[in-house]
């Protein structure tokens, strides 16, 4: 048997926002923008150079889905990018205004720093260690 998770669904306020902060600030691909009625679109981002996982960026429904922008995790690290080049990214990071919780860290597993989405949600930026 063979599994993997393809794409996860992440709340967001607006689509069009959402858009220009993955594909502006952090260089995501925009993958798919389909209508699929006057107020719902598919919309796919995934990371430049990936061929795993995506974001399908959800536009909040309702009123309860709109209390968990930016908080789908409960305040913890909720998404984990790996990049072959942290300064690079951590650079473009900050050349784009992305807030930064935490600078750039060595760990057992890489170097590690943590950043901010437009909605709050963390995400950490890890360049493993190579072996």
């Amino acid at each position: 048997m063979k599994q993997e998770i393809i794409q996860m669904a992440l709340l967001v306020r607006d689509y069009d926002e959402a858009i220009d902060f993955y594909t502006q600030r952090l260089q995501f691909k925009l993958v798919e923008d389909t209508q699929l009625s006057d107020t719902k679109r598919w919309v796919v981002v995934t990371p430049p150079g990936s061929s795993g996982c995506r974001l399908l960026l959800a536009k909040a429904a309702n009123e309860e889905q709109e209390k968990c922008i930016g908080h789908q995790s409960g305040g913890r690290v909720f998404l984990f990018l790996y990049t072959d080049n942290i300064q690079r990214d951590y650079k473009n990071l900050q050349q784009q205004k992305v807030r930064i919780i935490s600078e750039p860290a060595e760990q057992p597993y890489g170097t590690v720093l943590v950043f901010e989405d437009l909605y709050g949600n963390k995400w950490d930026l890890i360049q493993p260690i190579t072996k």
